[in-house]
Formats: C-alpha cells, structure tokens, sequence
C-alpha cells in the first residue's frame, strides 16, 4: 500500500483523486471508479503498489506495438484494477476484480518489488517492461518507480493504455515513457459512455499530448459490429490520426471475438477490417495494420511509397527486410525504432 500522487483533501476528509480523468470524489473509507485506490481517514492510499496479478515474457507485437523494437520480447506485467468498465473486456476477470465488493480488503496478486522486477526483465533478455493487461495509470506509482529503474538499466518503457489518465500524469511519466498503444474505441461520445463508463475527450486530447512530448504512438481500435464499425465513424478517427497525430502513426484494426458482457454479438467479418483499412490507408496513413486475423497481407508493413514488402509477420514472428529503415527497392523512410 502507498500513499497515492495527485489527489486533493476536501472537507470531511473527502478527498478528490486526480490520478484519471474521473477525478473521483471519494468518501472515507470508500474507494474510486477503478477500486483500488482507498480514502483511509482523508488519505488517498493506493492497495496494488507491489502487487502483480499477471507477469510474463510476450513478443512486442503482441502489445501490438509493429514499428517499435520489432522482433523483440517484451516483459509485460499488470496489477487488478481499472478505470474503464468495458462491456467487451478480454481481460475483466482482473481489470473488474473486486467490483462487486466495495468493501473488499483482499487484494490479489504477487508481491514483487520494483527491483525484482527488473531483475525478471534483464534475467529473460527483455529490452523493454510492458505496462498492459489492465491499465497503468491506477497503478501508477508502482509503475513509475520501475519505469525510473528500467531506465538506469537502458531498458524501455511501454503502456498500454485507454488513454484516460490526467494531463499531470502525462507530464510525470513523459521522460520515463518510450512508448505507448491507446486504444481509440470508438470516434462516439455515445458508445464511450454507453460500453466504457467514460468520455471521448479526454483520449484525444491526451493523444494530441503525447504526441507533443515526441513519445512514439500506436493506436488500436477493436471493431464491434453494429456497435463501432460504421463506416463513417471510422473515416473519423482516420481523419484524427491523420491530421492531429501524423501519417507515420500506426493503427491497428483489431477483430472482436464475443466475450464478457457482449457474447451475443458476432465476431467482425474480415471484409469489415479490410474496409477499414482501406479507409485509413485512403486519409493518408503510411501503416495501417489488421489484428487478431492470423496471417494475412493485412498484418505485414510495406514501402508507403513504392508498397514493396518490408516486414512479413507470421502471427508475432516476424521477418525483416529492411537494413537502414529504409525501402530496399526506393530508399524511402520506413518509419521503425529499433
């Protein structure tokens, strides 16, 4: 347990988190939207510092992160606990932990110090620590004193994230942070209120942010039918990424597979994910990858110039063709940070 960053004591020995863009109110002795951080008598404690419910070694594509140390492993780790409520949470069994019981004292996971952490990345020849499964902003502080180790070691540090964590925490993390994958579910303030408890705002304002401080972006948007994959909205965020975050920005169109709470609606046809990518391509953008479909064309990255294939993937192994990040055949950039 840690005395949380970033929050404010109001009367009563409420206090007011300032970690995510909820900025909870929270009475004592209750806890905020994401549950595992506790008002203790007017102090703002986070309960999963040093608590690690998910280690493992993961190819960096996985992430999916496919213009960032390509080839490489990755150690990605995560704790319970998150300040989305996805209906279609592949991971809800731990980011809703505890949600039903507020009262919950009990929280899962291993106790692992953020040395031995580090210990676990240079033992398996990881050159980078994944902060994922759930999201890193509510274990923040646990995230950052290893993000501040694995940079005395000159190993990198990534986040997968939804992109709701607050400007200050941004600014905290910006010169430990060598990359990061949000998810941009949807361009529908509805569908964010409606499947994630949360806002759109936020998530393209931190998006415009993180690109100012020249961390390296991937964007991820998981298409659901008949919820996110009209046409349109998709041009939308296309559009966004394009004109508010650059051609060179990744983005990865994900199949949806039933689970959690929406196990009544169908997987996304291929024909869909391949619309989509067109449509991404047509705005502008130089990489535009489809996800969860195993090996297709789709998930290979080619010359934006001359669409000469540079590097072919088969499922997370991958095959490099070029040398210098350029194009073989025309010398163009390939956009890549080995």
């Amino acid at each position: 347990m840690r005395e949380t960053f970033f929050y404010k004591k109001l009367n009563n020995k409420m206090v007011q988190c300032g970690i995510c863009n909820h900025r909870c109110v929270i009475l004592p002795q209750k806890r905020g939207f994401c549950n595992v951080r506790e008002n203790q008598n007017g102090i703002l404690y986070s309960l999963i510092y040093g608590k690690i419910i998910a280690e493992n070694i993961d190819p960096i594509e996985k992430k999916p992160f496919y213009h960032f140390m390509p080839g490489t492993n990755s150690l990605s780790i995560a704790t319970i606990g998150c300040n989305f409520r996805c209906l279609h949470c592949q991971n809800w069994q731990i980011s809703q932990a505890g949600k039903k019981n507020k009262e919950q004292t009990n929280i899962l996971g291993e106790n692992l110090s953020p040395k031995e952490i580090v210990k676990h990345c240079l033992k398996n020849k990881c050159q980078s620590i994944s902060y994922t499964y759930t999201e890193p902003t509510i274990f923040l502080e646990y995230a950052l004193d290893i993000m501040k180790l694995a940079k005395k070691h000159k190993i990198k540090n990534v986040w997968v994230s939804n992109g709701y964590m607050t400007k200050e925490v941004i600014e905290l993390i910006a010169p430990y942070l060598d990359a990061i994958n949000i998810d941009l579910k949807s361009f529908s303030e509805k569908f964010y209120n409606k499947y994630c408890g949360t806002k759109i705002k936020p998530v393209l304002e931190n998006l415009k942010l993180l690109k100012q401080k020249n961390i390296w972006i991937e964007i991820t948007t998981l298409i659901i039918p008949t919820l996110n994959d009209n046409l349109k909205e998709l041009k939308k965020i296309a559009e966004f990424i394009f004109q508010k975050l650059g051609s060179n920005v990744p983005w990865h169109i994900s199949k949806f597979f039933p689970s959690y709470q929406l196990e009544n609606i169908p997987s996304t046809l291929i024909e869909i994910l391949i619309k989509a990518r067109e449509i991404g391509l047509n705005a502008g953008l130089k990489y535009v990858y489809l996800g969860n479909v195993g090996n297709h064309a789709g998930s290979d990255t080619y010359c934006p110039e001359c669409k000469t294939l540079i590097i072919e993937r088969i499922g997370y192994q991958i095959k490099r063709f070029d040398r210098n990040n350029k194009c073989p055949k025309c010398e163009e950039k390939i956009d890549l940070i080995n």
